[in-house]
């Protein structure tokens, strides 16, 4: 019986992306609708290094559009480095972590930065 390998095994999430802009293309289909419900936000996030951009998240009523480039007036903006931004997206190292130690900063709304979490619950570890 071939298809008994995995049972009873925890499998991993699909293969994790592997830069900032293959996990920000996948990114809008993550959200949940529910916990976005009423929302009206733009997330910016500025990516230092060899993984860097600039990706900005629109989310309004329930919906999810990302696009590449930098937002005029954002309600919050996540400075990073584009590599830990992956792996805290990727759910192998904590944002608060990431921001106690200073290697993240943020600027705006600090309730909507915090609240970014439960938008996507899929990425928790």
């Amino acid at each position: 019986m071939q298809g008994g390998v995995l049972s009873g095994t925890k499998v991993m999430k699909q293969s994790s992306p592997k830069t900032v802009r293959a996990f920000f293309s996948t990114l809008a289909e993550k959200l949940d609708p529910e916990a976005a419900e009423g929302l009206d936000a733009v997330y910016q996030f500025d990516l230092n290094g060899a993984d860097g951009g600039q990706y900005q998240l629109q989310i309004r009523d329930g919906t999810c559009q990302v696009s590449e480039g930098t937002h005029p007036d954002p309600h919050v903006t996540l400075a990073m480095s584009g590599e830990d931004c992956l792996r805290v997206l990727n759910g192998q190292l904590s944002g608060t972590m990431v921001a106690m130690s200073g290697r993240l900063r943020i600027s705006g709304d600090m309730g909507l930065a915090l609240q970014l979490a439960s938008l996507f619950p899929s990425l928790r570890p």
